[in-house]
């Protein structure tokens, strides 16, 4: 038995606590459910899409297939995306340039489709390149890149196949379907948090499935992906998500069916 008479007062309640908690341990041994059943918070209640892959009830949808009214030039802010819509798909135009939300975001799930054009020519890098950059940190290719290429019986350098985090996380896995099928990336993205003399508090951080085989398992960032050097984080806050008109020759590829749940 503890004997709280023995503690010093100072230490009365710390006593009391672990008399508490030893008592429910012992009510646990016993089988009494209630001491682990909790009822508040009440989750909130989210209907999801109707079909695999639809947007849940709480869903932002960024593009439906109508139009690029949630989305802007990378160029110039002011300006409208410049990409194709037509068919209810999206598909890069490689003139335009990147793509961004309007709107930003913080911590996120997010769900697209992207597909390779089926008669794509090219190999490695210059063979249905694209990105997705989970926080876009300013013009060109600012930010932190999902990689999106074909690779489908298509060798390159791993840190820069589909599914990777470019240049700095190899995928787990190659779950690539071939040229001219959709594939689909759903993604829980954490943001990076910093103090407020820039320093890192907390890193980002990024789970990715490819067509529902896990690639990315709560990948610990490093910094913003870089094509050439080694990664490094700058201060910022909520971004955009921004989709990558890469300048490779090869023919353009496609998205559909975006949609993000901010947390």
């Amino acid at each position: 038995m503890l004997r709280i008479a023995c503690y010093p007062k100072k230490n009365m309640m710390l006593a009391v606590l672990m008399l508490l908690t030893a008592t429910q341990w012992t009510l646990a041994q016993k089988g009494d459910p209630k001491l682990t059943e909790v009822y508040s918070p009440v989750p909130p209640v989210v209907t999801p899409g109707k079909s695999c892959g639809d947007a849940p009830s709480d869903a932002i949808v960024l593009f439906d297939g109508s139009n690029l009214d949630k989305w802007r030039s990378v160029k110039d802010t002011m300006q409208a995306a410049g990409w194709t819509v037509k068919d209810g798909i999206l598909t890069v135009n490689k003139s335009a340039g990147n793509i961004e939300t309007k709107q930003s975001f913080m911590d996120y799930q997010l769900h697209i489709e992207w597909r390779i054009p089926e008669n794509i020519t090219g190999s490695g890098q210059a063979r249905g390149n694209s990105g997705i950059f989970l926080a876009s940190t300013g013009a060109g290719d600012g930010g932190y890149e999902l990689q999106v290429l074909d690779s489908y019986n298509n060798p390159t350098y791993v840190n820069g196949q589909a599914g990777s985090i470019y240049k700095q996380s190899i995928p787990l896995a190659n779950a690539n379907r071939k040229p001219g099928e959709w594939q689909v990336y759903d993604i829980a993205w954490s943001a990076p948090r910093f103090n407020d003399d820039g320093s890192v508090k907390t890193p980002a951080k990024v789970t990715v499935f490819l067509n529902g085989v896990l690639l990315q398992n709560n990948y610990e960032l490093k910094g913003q992906t870089l094509y050439i050097g080694q990664p490094f984080y700058k201060k910022h806050g909520a971004s955009p998500i921004k989709l990558q008109a890469h300048g490779d020759p090869s023919e353009p590829i496609s998205y559909r069916n975006i949609w993000v749940r901010p947390s």
